[in-house]
This record gives structure tokens, C-alpha cells and sequence, in this order.
């Protein structure tokens, strides 16, 4: 089961631990979600998420903060009684005594953030979504080309490093080299990134491993970046019919997540990286409106017509 380490959050979001005296070590989050304890505070219990992460903002605070000290312990016992992960208290809202004495008592950190609560959920989601989302790893290039994420893959041997250290010299931006790690963070989006291993390093063979941060600086690679084109390189075969117009949109799938795929023959003298390159261009040209393949054939329709027309007045 994917989870997230309950150190991780604190570290990412920047979070003080107000109970120093509970560790936190070992505590996982298994959800992206959260949950506003507040319907839980009132005594409904019933559909109640205890291994989201708790956050706590303006309105819990004051419900809680307006019961008497007999109601508030009845509420804290009913509460953490479930396997909760943490509470977060935003705004720097400090929590009431009675709060931290029966949290201490469960062992159920209490975490607070300067961060208002909507920020603090939207990114929190966001975060944990990418990283609890199911994750294959794949073998290939990821480069970011013009803003497209290009995922270049084929057998080994076949030039796909060669073509991402070209396409980092012309200004893009290498995310990973022979590992793709892709989460599925939607329906609709899957990101990829690099094995913690292997980040920013790219093996050319007869050569070895160089890094691409340290001989081109920290503008040449990025972290994580969507999959919005793939380029597959096979040997150039003759005998084959190789899509010549692009008229209609082929695609692959990873965990259930379509994306469109074209075929690349590699041959000598083919300049992989500017192929590469003029893909992506092409590829967002199309999902702003614009297809080149289609306006030739419009052309054509537009040239035949005219002919005929011509044809008849004769």
C-alpha cells in the first residue's frame, strides 16, 4: 500500500509540532484527502474518516472553544479514540489546553501552520495526490520541450539519450533518463519523474554517466512534469508504411490514461532531437486549435473544387 510518512508532510509543508513529546516517526497517511473534524465535534461520528489527515480551522476552534470542559473531553474521547494520523491547527491558532492534554494522553500529534485552512488543504491535496497515486515505472526519456512533457521510449541502444542530451543543449529540460517513474494523479494527467537514484543523470554509452545539472545548471532539469506526448524510436524498417499526413491521432496507454503516441523510424542522418522538438510544437499547435495535417487537406478540398468549378465554366 502507497502511504506517506507523517515526517514527509511536516518537512514539505513547513508544520510545527506543538507535542514534541510524541514521535512521529512510523505514522503513515494512506489518504490524499482530509477532513474538517468539525460534523465529528458535534457528535455525528457516523461515515467518519479517521485515517485522513484532521484540520482544524477558524470554525472548529470557536465550536470548541464555546463547550464547557465536561463536553470537551467527551468530544475529545469520542474523537481520538479512532486511529487518527494528526491534527493540524491553521492560522497559528493555538489549541485549547484540554485538546493537547487528552491528544498527549491518545498519542495523536497536534501540528500547527501559519497557512490560512483553505491554502493549507489546497496544497496539502494537491501534494499527496501526486504522491500517493498509483505508480509504474517505465523505460525511457522524460523531457520538457516547449512546456510538453515528452516521453521518449524504444529499445535500448537506440538513441534516446543521445536525443535528450541534444534536445538540453537547445534550451529544454531533462526530468529523467532510463527510469520513468509515471503517477496517475487524474483521469485526464499522469506526471512523471526520476528515480531519487538516478535524478538528473543520463548514461551515454562510451562515455558513462554525466549530470546534466552540474554541466548545464539547475535551468536544464526539473523534478516532475505531465505526459503529454510519446515518442516511440524504432529501427527504420523499408518495408513498412509510416504515417505521412498525421490526419488521425494514434495512442498508448499507462494506467488507464491515454496519450498520443507517434512512431518514430531512426535512420542515419536523422536529426532526432529537432524531430523531437518540432513534435511537441506541433503537438500543443493541435490542442490550441490548429492541425496542420488538416489544413493540407482543406487546401486540397479547396483546389479540387476550384478545378471542377473551373471544369464546368468551360
Amino acid at each position: 500500500m502507497e502511504y506517506v510518512s507523517l515526517t514527509r508532510l511536516i518537512e514539505k509543508m513547513k508544520l510545527e509540532n506543538l507535542t514534541p513529546e510524541i514521535s512521529v516517526k512510523g505514522i503513515k497517511i494512506i489518504q490524499p484527502d482530509i477532513n474538517r473534524p468539525a460534523l465529528q465535534m458535534a457528535g455525528y461520528l457516523k461515515h467518519f474518516e479517521a485515517t485522513r489527515l484532521q484540520v482544524v480551522g477558524f470554525v472548529e476552534h470557536s465550536y470548541f472553544n464555546d463547550l464547557d470542559d465536561r463536553r470537551k473531553r467527551e468530544v475529545c474521547e469520542e474523537l481520538m479514540s479512532y486511529d487518527v494520523p494528526a491534527f493540524v491547527f491553521c492560522r497559528d491558532l493555538p489549541p485549547d489546553p484540554i485538546f493537547m492534554e487528552e491528544a498527549i494522553a491518545h498519542r495523536i500529534p497536534i501540528l500547527g501552520t501559519k497557512k490560512t485552512t483553505s491554502v493549507f488543504m489546497a496544497e496539502s491535496i494537491r501534494w499527496l495526490n501526486v504522491k500517493l497515486a498509483p505508480c509504474i515505472s517505465v523505460h525511457g526519456v522524460l523531457v520538457d520541450v516547449y512546456g510538453e512533457g515528452v516521453l521518449i521510449t524504444g529499445e535500448s541502444g537506440i538513441g534516446k539519450s543521445e536525443a535528450a542530451l541534444e534536445l538540453v543543449k537547445r534550451g529544454h529540460r531533462l526530468v529523467t533518463d532510463d527510469v520513468v517513474e509515471l503517477r496517475k494523479v487524474s483521469e485526464d494527467t499522469l506526471i512523471g519523474s526520476a528515480p531519487d537514484v538516478t535524478k538528473h543523470l543520463i548514461e551515454l554509452r562510451g562515455i558513462g554517466i554525466i549530470d546534466i545539472k552540474a554541466l548545464f545548471g539547475a535551468s536544464s532539469v526539473r523534478d516532475t512534469q505531465s505526459i503529454d506526448l510519446v515518442i516511440r524510436l524504432e529501427d527504420w524498417n523499408k518495408d513498412k508504411e509510416y504515417d505521412r499526413l498525421g490526419l488521425e491521432e494514434t495512442y498508448t496507454e499507462y494506467l488507464g490514461n491515454r496519450v498520443v503516441c507517434h512512431n518514430l523510424p531512426v535512420r542515419p542522418g536523422r536529426n532526432l532531437a529537432i524531430i523531437v522538438e518540432s513534435a511537441a510544437v506541433n503537438h500543443r499547435q493541435k490542442k490550441m486549435g490548429y492541425n496542420a495535417a488538416q489544413e493540407l487537406y482543406n487546401r486540397f478540398q479547396r483546389s479540387m473544387s476550384k478545378k471542377q468549378e473551373d471544369e464546368e465554366e468551360e
